[in-house]
């Protein structure tokens, strides 16, 4: 609905003429990187552990008394202490439902603590001040691998006033509990022979292992072979045959410097206007031309008295007057070898907001002038 006053702004138009191809450049040189970074050896991964608790001691700004899960929850916990009560009768403002998640390393052993994230799932206010209740936390496969408990700490407040003001800060709806999981089971017990590793590339890509087997080879001979883009097999030389060389020699595996190889990719985040262009990103030569209508529309009440002594009513009438105003278009063209710099540049000359970019780019995708992956978060 249109208000008062209110300017519409409809969007942008794009031209785009195609050429020969081109490259964005990156913004500076891409050093090497540690082969830690980039991949990690088989067996030493980590899985998602979630579980279903509930936090306690909230200050009225728990789940209401809609939200049945949490009464149900309650009750039938109070039932297994021995405490047999009605749910039509418990209150749950101090209580709030959660999902409990936590990201478990495979190289975790028994008894080791470990962070998890509580995130309620009922209509409460606020998690500040609340206690995480014991809770198992099981992987994809059913199986409870810890169990969780503490205090929740949220670093944040919501106050709200009786008469609907509200002041709040940060987000106190998530919250952690520090050292809140136990671990009671590890996920998989690590390999005693490590005569062969398997390095696992976190971005599989045949270029990047390609490049990791060779600075293997450079390092210790031919004792690396990429097996495919995500996997690279390596086999632990003879000088390291006892189990602490062979500690060191993962250690020293870790610390190579690799150049990592990958697509060509544009990510933009419509939410908030942020684009981001990687490495290896090519256009080709383009002419954009960018204009703008802006419509502005005004509603001023007329107002229609009666006749004296004629038995009307006072008549209220709206009249609206719409004026439209168009840009007029600036045209930009970007020749080949045209780096990120000047690409910000040219459209920031022609006034192009960060919307303006986005929309933007999505022509020149659909063109088929931008050479690269585009992501649309």
């Amino acid at each position: 609905m249109m208000k008062l006053g209110q300017h519409v702004r409809l969007p942008a138009y794009l031209i785009v003429a195609i050429g020969a191809a081109g490259m964005i450049l990156p913004c500076g040189a891409l050093a090497g990187v540690r082969l830690k970074d980039i991949a990690h050896i088989a067996g030493t991964g980590s899985t998602n552990l979630f579980g279903y608790g509930l936090v306690v001691g909230l200050e009225g700004t728990g789940d209401g008394q809609g939200t049945q899960f949490t009464v149900q929850s309650l009750t039938s916990m109070l039932r297994r202490m021995g405490i047999t009560v009605d749910p039509g009768q418990v209150k749950v403002k101090n209580i709030a439902a959660v999902m409990v998640t936590a990201s478990l390393s495979a190289n975790t052993v028994r008894g080791e603590r470990f962070d998890v994230t509580v995130s309620s799932i009922g209509d409460a206010k606020s998690l500040r001040g609340g206690t995480l209740l014991l809770t198992p936390l099981s992987a994809p496969d059913g199986t409870v691998h810890a169990m969780a408990q503490g205090p929740v700490s949220t670093g944040g407040f919501a106050v709200e006033a009786q008469g609907g003001a509200s002041v709040s800060r940060n987000y106190s709806m998530v919250g952690r509990v520090p050292g809140g999981a136990t671990l009671e089971e590890p996920l998989v017990q690590l390999p005693t022979d490590l005569g062969q590793l398997e390095l696992v590339l976190t971005e599989p890509d045949y270029t990047t292992a390609h490049r990791v087997e060779a600075a293997i080879e450079d390092r210790w001979g031919p004792v690396a072979v990429a097996s495919g883009p995500a996997t690279v097999q390596v086999t632990v030389p003879r000088d390291y045959s006892t189990a602490q060389t062979r500690a060191a020699f993962v250690a020293e595996l870790e610390a190579l410097t690799v150049e990592p190889d990958g697509v060509a990719r544009v990510v933009i985040n419509e939410k908030t206007g942020t684009i981001v262009a990687g490495q290896h990103v090519s256009i080709a030569p383009v002419a954009v031309a960018h204009g703008g209508i802006t419509v502005q529309i005004q509603t001023q009440p007329v107002i229609s008295q009666p006749a004296p002594m004629s038995q009307g009513q006072t008549v209220v009438e709206k009249q609206s007057a719409v004026t439209v105003s168009d840009e007029e278009a600036h045209v930009v063209c970007l020749p080949a070898t045209t780096t990120i710099q000047e690409v910000a540049e040219s459209l920031n000359a022609i006034g192009a907001t960060p919307r303006d970019i986005i929309a933007i780019f999505q022509a020149l995708r659909q063109a088929g002038a931008l050479r690269a992956e585009l992501i649309i978060l």
